[in-house]
């Protein structure tokens, strides 16, 4: 396998060097409950504003707005917490000095790593990752049969949203085949997808990168 050189920000922390599980953790049914209910939570809330907002108010903007405040809470929780802590995977984008963008996908994998990992958490994890994203599907066939174009439009972000936080982890999971292994990608495939985050992936800092090896 060949190598590359991929330049990371001062201030990312590399992967894998956070805070690990303690011992006594693996005996907990969930080993990080908070980021745990959240995960689900906002997909939640999201879904249910949709559907159950015209039995309260029937102002559409309102709706709208609240809709895409609970998506974007769970953007950014899932991409960069809840994957990292809850299935020790992560995916993000920067911009090098030559203007060229790189996505990077990294996932954790070693001999502890199921023990650093809550089976449970993960599951619920990929449940939630994927069960929501084929509601809005579902949602979308439904306003685009129905002629409800200001819906489909407030669906769409929402797949938008959902899709890559999906398509990222997927790529985390299955594109990964060694520890702490990185693959990185023109991400071209899905301009649907590079359109939604690209105001929300990268990484908060204005600090020179620097040069890392990875495989």
């Amino acid at each position: 396998m060949t190598s590359a050189t991929v330049p990371l920000l001062e201030d990312t922390v590399p992967f894998g060097d956070e805070e690990e599980l303690n011992s006594g953790s693996a005996a907990k049914k969930l080993s990080h409950p908070y980021v745990t209910f959240f995960h689900v939570f906002f997909r939640g809330a999201a879904i249910g504003t949709y559907l159950f907002w015209g039995l309260f108010n029937d102002s559409f903007i309102k709706c709208f707005l609240l809709v895409i405040f609970w998506l974007s809470a769970d953007f950014y929780l899932v991409k960069n917490l809840s994957g990292r802590l809850l299935v020790g995977m992560r995916w993000w984008n920067y911009v090098d000095d030559e203007g060229r963008s790189h996505w990077v996908f990294e996932s954790k994998k070693g001999e502890n790593y199921d023990t650093r990992i809550n089976p449970y958490e993960v599951k619920i994890f990929w449940v939630a990752l994927v069960v929501f994203p084929l509601l809005w599907a579902l949602f979308f066939v439904v306003a685009l049969f129905g002629f409800k174009f200001k819906w489909m439009l407030l669906v769409m972000i929402a797949l938008s949203l959902n899709g890559a936080n999906l398509y990222g982890y997927i790529k985390c999971n299955f594109g990964a085949n060694a520890n702490l292994s990185t693959t990185t990608t023109d991400f071209v495939k899905s301009q649907v997808l590079k359109n939604a985050v690209s105001l929300m992936a990268q990484p908060a800092s204005g600090s020179t990168p620097k040069p890392v090896t990875v495989a």
